[in-house]
């Protein structure tokens, strides 16, 4: 992926179109506002460090499978034209019993759109799932270790065809877990994140995109 230049002293004036597609971990739910779900927290983060504003679309709708994305939300990548673009998808199609066939064959035509957008180098992030089947309410839906076993075969899976177009893939599966007993980290439904744990997931985020999100000259 190449894409066209991303700055000109004209767009550095104008809001960066970051674009984040998703489920309810996208989202946010769990968090205690808005603010604290990991797109705002990046959006922030860019902000910050290059001083230029981000207009942010957060279409993510809580339970969406990679089915639901396409129908809902796929459109504002034509409409809207991001300048970044993130993914993190999957959960709910392990809850709703897809096959990995299925999701893969789904993921493909949200990834290929994207690729057909042409973003840039590094402006394209596909986001791992979290280890959910640590968490109390994970019962509800299996066997934990099951949860899990399918989660890495879907992360396996993603990183793959993310890897095939040349979007950033990040792991945020390993941090889900690492703060597992700290207040805030899983939100009072015992299913979601916290907004200590959506931080986390933020600071991983930020600290693999923001090399190709803020050019050499905006850098502080």
């Amino acid at each position: 992926m190449c894409g066209v230049p991303w700055r000109t002293s004209k767009d550095n004036r104008l809001p960066l179109r970051y674009l984040a597609l998703g489920d309810s971990y996208t989202i946010g739910t769990g968090a205690s506002d808005e603010a604290h779900n990991y797109p705002s927290i990046v959006a922030k983060r860019y902000l910050k460090a290059t001083g230029r504003k981000v207009e942010l679309i957060n279409p993510a709708v809580n339970g969406f499978t990679t089915l639901d994305l396409i129908k809902e939300e796929l459109w504002q990548v034509s409409s809207f034209e991001p300048q970044g673009v993130s993914v993190l998808i999957g959960v709910n199609d392990i809850v709703q019993g897809r096959t990995a066939e299925q999701y893969t064959a789904s993921l493909r035509t949200i990834y290929d759109r994207i690729a057909e957008l042409d973003p840039g180098v590094g402006r394209a992030v596909a986001i791992s799932i979290p280890n959910w089947s640590v968490v109390p309410a994970a019962r509800e839906f299996g066997d934990p270790g099951t949860l899990a076993r399918l989660t890495d075969n879907f992360n396996a899976i993603a990183k793959s065809e993310a890897a095939s177009r040349g979007f950033t893939w990040i792991d945020i599966t390993e941090v889900s877990t690492s703060g597992i007993a700290t207040q805030g980290w899983i939100s009072s439904d015992q299913l979601h994140s916290g907004d200590v744990q959506y931080a986390a997931w933020a600071d991983v985020i930020w600290d693999a995109i923001k090399a190709d999100w803020v050019g050499p000259e905006l850098r502080p």
